[in-house]
């Protein structure tokens, strides 16, 4: 199974793709997807949209997986990350891919084994698991592989219903 593991953003969409088989890992790319600053919003989700479908065709995933949004007080970044979010989801819909959602708890639960685990617990566990060494850099590209890694475990039961996190 191919998983497409998406960290939502207007200015950067993380993204990794996993190939995961038989309790095995195989990392295909990850990276991210960036708009710059000061370009008019529907133009960045426009790029954004442009970004996933190149990876959708590209990589064909069977799944995807991304995280849902948290929010925090900063309401405006919240609605733009959103806009981005549906952006990313409609891109996955049109193209057929079955699409799975987990609260960043939920990821970090699987993936490190405690849901409150530091950003840096959760970067060292994905590069553990995956086998990648310092050429992960973006927190952004972490986040979406240990979105996929978590998909890859839970498969939308198991731990997800284990935090019941909704």
């Amino acid at each position: 199974m191919i998983i497409l593991g998406i960290d939502p953003g207007l200015a950067i969409v993380g993204y990794g793709i996993i190939e995961y088989q038989a309790s095995r890992f195989r990392v295909l790319d990850f990276g991210a997807i960036t708009t710059p600053a000061g370009t008019k919003v529907e133009d960045r989700l426009l790029m954004i949209h442009k970004g996933m479908e190149e990876l959708i065709e590209r990589y064909h995933p069977d799944e995807m997986a991304v995280e849902e949004l948290f929010f925090n007080t900063n309401h405006t970044t919240a609605i733009a990350v959103a806009e981005a979010r549906g952006v990313i989801l409609l891109s996955a819909r049109k193209k057929g891919v079955s699409i799975a959602e987990y609260t960043p708890l939920q990821v970090k639960g699987a993936v490190v084994g405690y849901g409150r685990a530091e950003k840096k617990q959760v970067i060292a566990m994905v590069r553990s698991i995956l086998h990648i060494g310092p050429e992960l850099k973006l927190d952004d590209t972490a986040d979406a592989l240990a979105i996929a890694i978590c998909h890859a475990h839970t498969g939308g039961g198991g731990l997800r219903n284990f935090y019941n996190l909704r």
